[in-house]
């Protein structure tokens, strides 16, 4: 089941128009997808722009076409690979680092995907991206004809696990591929408050709606009160002195939620003259 297919499935379900995920996960792949749904849909860059986990099986001395089994084995080595070995290259991979996106993949090249490209039998120059690693650990190793890894790692949106992958191969000189990978954090978002489809089903079918989250639950950015007056105000594009503002924080951040009464009514960005609207939700 692709991202798009939950996304059909719950509007299905919840007979809503609106609903969007919020960072495509492979087929094949398990784990976090966060959903937005009505106004949440709005939101959903917020969302996207944040972090993730992901557990990662990586299988070396074999390598495939798309970077991880669903593809075509181009080659197969029985490596001589030790723990050690990996430990060794590890740390290169972490920070910030540059990665080219897999020719199977969604990104867009002159308006094209480049697995578009790639199933024409085209090859296609990719820019290398930078990408941020902020943990890259190896959990467990397997010895064997084809050693496998498992590999935790937390990333910044766009980073293909695939490629790291393939990448540990080509700096250990033997080839590798990822055979296995699970999202276990989207943003704020863990697998283990995580709701499978089953039980959105069955929940749906008892009247029970607990899965859908206040608008607030996934945006990492400060909280602003307004009062009554100040949040109809912004609600028509009005701006808010400094003064007349509540504040949680005092960070420098410049985009904020903005609450009235206990809800989200918008995000709100601070310029020189006050708070100014910049997506109105309600």
């Amino acid at each position: 089941m692709t991202s798009s297919d939950v996304v059909v499935w719950l509007r299905k379900l919840l007979k809503i128009k609106k609903v969007g995920h919020t960072g495509t996960l492979d087929p094949g792949v398990a784990g976090v997808l966060p959903i937005c749904v009505g106004r949440g849909t709005r939101l959903a860059e917020y969302i996207t722009e944040q972090g993730k986990a992901y557990i990662a099986e990586v299988t070396f001395g074999i390598t495939t076409e798309t970077q991880d089994a669903s593809g075509k084995v181009t080659k197969r080595t029985s490596p001589d690979l030790k723990r050690s070995d990996l430990e060794r290259v590890i740390p290169s991979f972490q920070g910030k680092v540059s990665q080219i996106p897999p020719m199977y993949s969604a990104v867009r090249k002159e308006g094209k995907h480049l697995y578009e490209y790639a199933r024409q039998g085209l090859a296609v120059e990719i820019a290398p991206r930078e990408v941020s690693i902020y943990k890259l650990e190896l959990a467990k190793w397997y010895e064997g004809e084809y050693p496998r890894a498992i590999l935790e790692i937390e990333c910044s949106k766009g980073t293909y696990i695939r490629t790291i992958s393939h990448d540990l191969g080509q700096a250990l000189g033997c080839g590798a591929h990822m055979s296995y990978l699970v999202r276990v954090r989207s943003g704020p978002f863990k697998i283990q408050a995580s709701w499978t489809l089953e039980e959105i089903e069955e929940a749906t079918g008892l009247g029970n709606y607990a899965f859908l989250l206040p608008l607030t639950a996934g945006i990492d950015l400060p909280q602003v009160f307004l009062s009554a007056v100040r949040g109809n105000a912004f609600r028509h594009g009005l701006p808010t002195k400094r003064e007349w503002v509540k504040s949680s924080s005092e960070g420098s951040e410049p985009f904020v939620q903005v609450i009235e009464d206990g809800k989200l009514i918008g995000i709100g960005i601070w310029r020189e003259e006050g708070l100014f609207p910049h997506k109105v939700l309600i």
